[in-house]
């Protein structure tokens, strides 16, 4: 039998924290705008990186030793000191990204087991925050040896959102490490010659002396490039290329490839069914989307849910209106029945699974054509929506205007609502607008000026500022609504509308 009081040895630790007596370190934090006292023993036991730190330190006069963090707040620290000393931290009422902070920092003095448990809690109570600042969270973590959780949380996104990473502005910047975990994935949702071209772009970005014209490339720029991407290149799925494919993009970087990879993939074109040499990888599996079967909605992107029925497509629309939106896609006066709805309708983003910031609908929505946008007013039953044929852009500087004449707003019959409402554009030069890159944490879609989604909270959700005109139309040709513009929304959804194959 054992008694254990750790309550109670907790705090008699923190009390030895808070005595003045008896110290042997200071660590001055925030630009020395405070001071800590500590005990050497008690740092060097609970930290591996204050043991060093201590050991490569000569002690003052008064034999103290002094540690100088500047980059870290006096509020931050404060939890850590405590935590060393009494084993317990805090988090209620705590921002989340303080708590992220907090995880970075505790990494960096190799505090595990609060490092670790601060990730768990991140990963399965922020989620929603995770994704929201997802470009942030991918390059920080990255860039660390740790968070083997966090990183695969990430890499659970970016293989269905690929666009995410290798569609930004940084992506050049991007980890060797993180690039190759990425190019590992058999579900990477990217056609295999796209990632070619986008290990391409990274490799040249690493050096830059390699000549911008590829034709005065000499033999020591392509070996240059060859030693560059000699941990990417053998994750590229070469022998499911077409030949198209390998002419116009493989040949002319030819010389970066091993001699028999190059003669195997020439060989395998020919003559496929002739075994080769090489490493033969499995071709990247595509998750294609059907109309009755997406996704189940979910906590994290990584929790898989395979043996409960699946439910509808949408939490916000039915089958009879995604028929209805398809017919007013093609420009038909009735809509088409459930068995011939010429598109399927796959799943961008949801607000309750991805997010309600509007940076996330420009950073997950980026570059995709012919998307529709739907919305769920909160306390009505109305549902508002778009289709815009054009693709999303989050690369603007200063906002642009895209024209369009097949552009559409629409309101859906539901509940209380009796009929469908659907609304074309009538100006095409002001149709859909792109939002400068200052804009977008607090706007979102734009059609003309007639329906957008907006957030000064920068969350859809938190607050009503989501607009629809409800009198006359600007840009197009009818109102929506016969209640007050501006609206919240409890849930929003964005589709990329995917026309069938026979």
């Amino acid at each position: 039998m054992s008694l254990k009081f750790f309550d109670k040895l907790s705090q008699n630790f923190i009390d030895l924290l808070n005595d003045k007596d008896d110290y042997n370190v200071i660590i001055e934090v925030g630009n020395k705008e405070k001071s800590f006292t500590a005990h050497s023993n008690i740092l060097k036991f609970r930290s591996t990186y204050f043991r060093r730190e201590l050991e490569n330190i000569q002690p003052n006069e008064k034999n103290i030793k002094i540690i100088v963090k500047s980059s870290i707040s006096a509020q931050m620290f404060n939890v850590i000191i405590q935590y060393i000393y009494g084993g317990i931290i805090n988090l209620e009422n705590t921002e989340t990204k303080f708590i992220y902070d907090l995880m970075l920092i505790t990494d960096e003095f190799e505090l595990e087991e609060l490092t670790d448990e601060l990730e768990t809690f991140l990963i399965e109570s922020e989620g929603s925050w995770l994704r929201t600042h997802f470009s942030l969270i991918y390059h920080s973590i990255f860039s660390r040896s740790n968070f083997k959780k966090l990183k695969n949380f990430c890499n659970d996104i970016v293989v269905k959102y690929p666009n995410l990473i290798f569609d930004s502005n940084d992506f050049t910047s991007l980890k060797e490490s993180a690039l190759i975990t990425l190019l590992k994935r058999d579900d990477l949702q990217i056609e295999e010659v796209k990632i070619w071209d986008y290990v391409m772009k990274w490799g040249i970005a690493q050096t830059s002396t390699l000549p911008t014209n590829l034709g005065e490339w000499t033999k020591e720029n392509f070996l240059t490039l060859k030693t560059t991407l000699q941990q990417c290149l053998p994750h590229i799925r070469y022998f499911h290329l077409s030949n198209i494919e390998v002419v116009d993009k493989i040949e002319p970087f030819k010389k970066i490839l091993d001699k028999q990879l190059w003669k195997d993939i020439n060989q395998h074109l020919l003559i496929p069914e002739r075994p080769v040499k090489s490493t033969i990888l499995p071709p990247r599996s595509v998750l294609v989307t059907e109309l009755s079967h997406v996704e189940k909605p979910r906590e994290s992107f990584s929790t898989i849910v395979s043996e409960e029925p699946r439910e509808s497509f949408s939490l916000i629309i039915s089958e009879e209106h995604a028929a209805e939106i398809s017919a007013w896609i093609d420009r038909k006066k009735t809509a088409y029945t459930l068995t011939n709805i010429p598109y399927k309708f796959e799943l961008i983003l949801r607000g309750t699974r991805d997010g309600f910031a509007p940076q996330t609908f420009w950073d997950i929505c980026h570059s995709y054509p012919g998307t529709v946008v739907l919305v769920k007013v909160a306390e009505t039953d109305e549902i508002i929506g778009g289709y815009n044929p054009l693709a999303w852009d989050n690369s603007n500087i200063v906002i642009k205007w895209m024209k369009t004449k097949d552009s559409f707003i629409f309101s859906l019959k539901n509940g209380n609502i009796p009929n469908s409402i659907l609304s074309r554009v009538k100006q095409p030069q002001y149709a859909i607008l792109n939002v400068s890159k200052d804009d977008q944490k607090y706007d979102g879609p734009y059609f003309g000026d007639d329906f957008w989604m907006c957030s000064g909270q920068s969350n859809f959700a938190l607050d009503c500022d989501c607009f629809c005109r409800s009198k006359g139309g600007k840009y197009y040709e009818k109102p929506l609504r016969s209640a007050s513009t501006s609206f919240s929304i409890i849930d929003y959804e964005v589709f990329k509308i995917v026309k069938k194959t026979i």
